[in-house]
């Protein structure tokens, strides 16, 4: 059992036990993933938050990719991009989504390794959903090697989720220390600038919490 005391998110070196990777849920990520779920993980107030924030950093023009992709990308409908391709699970997901200009269905917890050159992209989001990472190194590793120097990753998480496929360490730790969490990500797995994290949630209005966690590429 992981418990939130049991965790350094400010460590200088690795805090990462195997424990902390393990879920409640542990059949194949690709038999749970099958239905498609044409639903929204996150309220319209936090859709437009995180649209705004990718129209103000995210380069027009650029080179995306939606990594743990869906049907939705909230990318800004008027800002025209190089391309945008997808990566996820659910292939009837990817088709429906409008933005997508290429698409590929991978398990990321299977096979870390992403199928693009080096330097390939200008920017990286990940929405909603690094909580699933059961590899989270290996995968922000090949982040880095695919975004060009200088390039941004944009992880963008609220408080929802599958709790029986979130990671341990996800579900042990509140919203407050999973920004952390995603930082260490970044750090440990090289490659990055100093991440830098914002509370996007509206002052004032109920809803769901937007929390996202950013770094460029060295």
């Amino acid at each position: 059992m992981v418990r939130p005391s049991d965790i350094d998110v400010t460590a200088q070196e690795s805090p990462f036990k195997p424990e902390h990777f393990e879920r409640q849920d542990t059949a194949d990520d690709a038999a749970f993933y099958v239905p498609e779920r044409m639903v929204q993980h996150l309220d319209e107030v936090g859709r437009a938050a995180l649209t705004v924030f990718y129209r103000e950093n995210l380069p027009a023009g650029g080179r995306i990719l939606d990594l743990m992709s869906s049907w939705v990308s909230h990318l800004p409908a008027e800002i025209d991009y190089a391309n945008v391709v997808g990566l996820g699970m659910n292939r009837a997901e990817l088709d429906a989504n409008p933005r997508l200009t290429d698409h590929h269905v991978q398990n990321l917890n299977a096979e870390p390794g992403l199928p693009f050159d080096d330097g390939a992209f200008d920017a990286c989001v990940i929405a909603l959903s690094v909580q699933y990472l059961t590899r989270p190194l290996d995968v922000f590793a090949e982040i880095a090697r695919v975004l060009t120097p200088s390039g941004l990753c944009v992880v963008s998480f609220s408080n929802r989720c599958f709790p029986t496929k979130a990671v341990a360490i996800w579900q042990a730790l509140g919203d407050s220390d999973h920004a952390g969490l995603v930082g260490v990500y970044f750090r440990e797995a090289g490659g990055f600038e100093e991440p830098v994290g914002l509370d996007l949630s509206s002052s004032g209005v109920s809803g769901d919490p937007l929390f996202v966690v950013t770094a460029k590429r060295n």
